[in-house]
């Protein structure tokens, strides 16, 4: 028998949303956040067969946001006020429910609360390291979150980022071929038999096709070599006219134009031959040590473009060692500035934190299912978790500051320090 979640309608209280003190100044606010995820809640509820999974999903996101060390069945469940984890796992296994329409649900969530006209798309993937071999997509491959091989699970994640704050979109999870290839170990793990295989960037042009079908508003798109080295991706980009900066290495070849005509030039190359002059100093954004100051040039590409659009070779220098270089192919309006392109090649770096915020806050990789109905369950969850906490930023902050007004720090446990651990005040 099921045990059933500690809570009657779809109403959150504060105490399991948010860690404030009866004492605390700002209890009224802790009630109107409880409030915000209850109506997040009430939303995503009608992708839900039955009442009972749809209550559990209002306490696991209760839980996802809660200080609770590691959020799996059992944590989440005992912190639930459960005796045991059943709830919890039949609400990522067996429970009737559509987790690709509440990804969607959450998807327009983020674009009424961070919606911006340049805003930008950013793809990355991120790894979860397992043991054994029955997780679904498990085995040995390179893991950027760990810098080496591991025995891992790979994800590959739409983010969506503006100068209001990010957020995630979409997700999917990247299964190798080793699994595609063996129908009775896929069948094991809950793999759809219309699952086949697909690289990651493949991957990243299915997340970016949703968001931009949907009408998501977004100025440009930016990822990493993984992304930027596929040549099919720019394509699908620039015939969808989609301005994107896309990192590539540095023996990527690029049409360009030369002494001897057009040629196909590497881009290394191509950086290695712009004046001294050509390189600027810009700051690609803030990050945790202050601004990411670096030189920047740029030089045309595709001689025989379109000249109502611009392409462009973008070169990043590092000030501390100028031998280390970075390249970025980019496409967008032919009015782009420099400033344009190193403000949407920073932007990559959101999504490596939003990761690390995923991971560290709501407890993206405390998962311990193994089916891929519960990986995909699981993940989105923790992206719709992510996202209330995206969207409680942008209207605390409108708000203004949150500690005490005699600058003291706020006691340990109160609201004011709450806010303060997840960036909810401006100060």
């Amino acid at each position: 028998m099921r045990a059933s979640p500690p809570v009657g309608p779809l109403v959150a209280r504060p105490t399991q949303v948010l860690p404030a003190s009866p004492t605390d100044p700002d209890l009224t606010t802790a009630h109107g956040w409880a409030a915000d995820l209850g109506a997040l809640v009430g939303r995503i509820g009608r992708h839900f067969a039955r009442a009972e999974p749809r209550r559990w999903s209002l306490t696991y996101l209760q839980g996802l946001l809660s200080p609770v060390e590691r959020k799996n069945g059992w944590q989440l469940a005992e912190a639930a006020g459960a005796t045991t984890p059943y709830g919890v796992q039949h609400l990522l296994g067996r429970a009737v429910w559509d987790a690709d329409a509440v990804r969607d649900e959450g998807r327009a969530y983020v674009v009424e609360h961070l919606g911006a006209r340049d805003a930008v798309l950013v793809v990355d993937e991120t790894g979860f390291l397992k043991k054994g071999d029955r997780s679904v997509g498990v085995q040995r491959q390179y893991s950027g979150t760990a810098g080496r091989i591991e025995n891992c699970q790979l994800g590959v994640f739409l983010a969506y980022a503006t100068p209001a704050g990010h957020a995630f979109l979409d997700r999917e999870l990247y299964l190798p071929k080793q699994w595609t290839d063996d129908p009775p170990r896929c069948r094991a793990a809950g793999v759809p038999t219309t699952v086949a295989f697909r690289t990651k960037p493949e991957l990243a042009r299915a997340v970016l096709e949703r968001a931009l079908d949907a009408g998501v508003p977004a100025g440009w798109v930016t990822g990493d070599e993984v992304y930027g080295g596929d040549r099919r991706l720019r394509v699908w980009l620039e015939t969808r006219d989609q301005p994107h900066v896309l990192a590539v290495k540095r023996t990527e070849p690029l049409w360009a134009a030369t002494a001897q005509g057009p040629a196909q030039v590497a881009a290394a190359e191509l950086a290695t031959a712009l004046p001294a002059d050509a390189w600027i100093r810009l700051s690609a954004g803030n990050g945790a040590k202050g601004p990411r100051r670096y030189d920047w040039a740029r030089v045309p590409i595709r001689p025989l473009s379109d000249p109502a659009r611009g392409y462009w070779l973008l070169g990043r220098r590092s000030l501390a060692d100028p031998t280390d270089l970075a390249y970025y192919v980019c496409y967008g309006p032919a009015d782009a500035t420099l400033a344009d392109l190193v403000r949407v090649a920073g932007m990559r770096w959101a999504i490596e934190e939003g990761l690390e915020a995923l991971k560290g806050e709501v407890g993206l990789d405390h998962y311990e299912v193994r089916h891929w109905a519960g990986w995909y369950r699981h993940i989105t969850l923790c992206l719709l978790a992510h996202a209330f906490l995206a969207a409680t930023r942008v209207r605390a902050n409108a708000l203004g500051p949150a500690g005490p007004p005699d600058g003291s720090p706020p006691s340990r446990g109160s609201l004011a320090a709450f806010r303060a651990r997840r960036g909810l005040g401006s100060g």
